[in-house]
């Protein structure tokens, strides 16, 4: 495997400083695309003074140095890979899926094949909007590799615009399911905090006071389980962030049950319980959350589409036993 490679490019010069940081470095940088090194710069991989930077709009100040790790890229042109997609809606324009846990949306590294986009290449041909990219053609956005439920992708340029542009302006209507450790209180409310990459971990995402993008998640208990050690909750987004969910509920003190990432491998209470009740909780293989509900404007009718998933069996089996307790 090819070895991350380090850039640094000459300090910013007088003239230069309140510039973009994307704009700054691609110019510097010549061999990587304004996108590319956005894309970089969301990744975690710019750092300034030892501190990462992920905000890509952040202006550069005179004498300011940066140092840019880029990984080695992913295969340019994924192959159509034919795999079982539960197919939820499809027209000229676009495409619904259920996709199931397990699954990466896109090639990257570490997974350059065997994804959501060599699936869709097969099933959809060349019809996919190509906006995204030759990794990411078609897609509008995306779910964690282990978060289950509905995703729409684009077929046509067209359709990849307009509900992009619903993304932007977040009139999109998605809702998740979700199992969190605890009680939430109050049982319904709303988390509002900037989400951007954490300082600590590359690999997470965290709530931070400067920089970071704005992101806003309303929730409510549907129900509790065992005395409140677990509960069901819905979560709906009002933007659209990596790991948004997931970073809000935790900073709430209620991460995901199975979410080893931001979550806790081991129950809070489980001395309380018999320690086959402990083991089969710790033991859930993935963040416990579902994308249930998905509903936009089509973008050449206009008309309302809305549609809705069940919650898939490894969660309702979950559910099941927790009712059990």
């Amino acid at each position: 495997m090819s070895a991350v490679t380090i850039l640094t490019p000459a300090a910013v010069l007088p003239e230069e400083a309140g510039t973009r940081l994307d704009k700054w470095l691609s110019a510097r940088l010549p061999e990587l695309s304004r996108t590319r090194v956005k894309g970089l710069i969301e990744d975690g991989a710019v750092t300034s003074a030892g501190a990462t930077i992920t905000d890509a709009s952040a202006k550069v100040k005179a004498g300011q140095d940066f140092t840019v790790a880029v990984p080695p890229d992913a295969p340019a042109e994924p192959e159509p890979q034919a795999m079982d997609l539960v197919v939820v809606y499809e027209d000229d324009e676009l495409i619904v899926i259920d996709k199931p846990a397990g699954l990466v949306v896109h090639p990257a590294p570490g997974s350059p094949d065997r994804t959501l986009v060599n699936a869709l290449l097969a099933h959809c041909g060349e019809s996919l909007s190509g906006i995204g990219g030759v990794r990411r053609p078609g897609i509008v956005h995306r779910l964690d590799k282990d978060t289950s439920g509905l995703m729409v992708a684009a077929k046509t340029d067209r359709a990849h615009h307009a509900l992009s542009a619903q993304f932007a302006a977040h009139s999109i209507e998605r809702a998740y399911v979700a199992l969190v450790w605890g009680r939430p209180a109050p049982p319904e409310g709303e988390v509002v905090g900037n989400i951007g990459r954490s300082t600590q971990d590359r690999k997470k995402m965290a709530l931070v006071k400067g920089g970071g993008k704005f992101a806003h998640t309303r929730y409510r208990t549907i129900r509790s389980f065992a005395h409140g050690l677990v509960s069901l909750v819905e979560c709906r987004l009002a933007t659209g962030r990596t790991h948004q969910i997931r970073v809000h509920m935790t900073s709430l003190g209620h991460p995901l049950v199975g979410d080893q990432t931001y979550g806790r491998s081991r129950p809070p209470r489980a001395a309380t319980l018999c320690s086959d009740t402990g083991r089969h909780l710790a033991g859930f293989p993935r963040q416990a959350l579902h994308a249930y509900l998905l509903g936009f404007d089509h973008p050449t009718s206009g008309e309302r589409l809305r549609f809705e998933s069940t919650i898939p069996f490894d969660i309702k089996a979950l559910i099941g036993f927790l009712e059990g307790i």
